[in-house]
């Protein structure tokens, strides 16, 4: 496979994209804070994530199937920490203390 500049350019915007999610991640895990992510958001986001996944398979193209390869894991990841970590007494009406 032959590297052409669009597709250069594709791998540096997929590792800044990809790169983004390590210090969340990161930060998750070591603090096992979840309460301010939101599950809807990540669910969407990884489903999203692996269509483009898909999509990029499809297509033959390295960096978008590369590119959201990795983010799937590390999106992924935060979904699982927010699952396994998420407390069940901040369930509720929504509103926050005053």
């Amino acid at each position: 496979m032959q590297m052409d500049y669009p597709e250069l350019i594709g791998l540096a915007a997929g590792c800044c994209t990809t790169a983004a999610f390590f210090p969340q991640v990161l930060h998750t895990w070591r603090t096992r804070s979840v309460a301010d992510l939101s599950l809807r958001m990540y669910l969407l986001f990884t489903l999203g994530v692996l269509l483009w996944l898909v999509y990029g398979i499809h297509i033959g193209s390295l960096a978008v199937a590369l590119a959201n390869g990795v983010t799937l894991v590390l999106a992924a990841s935060i979904l699982v920490m927010k699952l396994a970590y998420d407390d069940p007494s901040r369930k509720g009406n929504g509103r926050r203390p005053k």
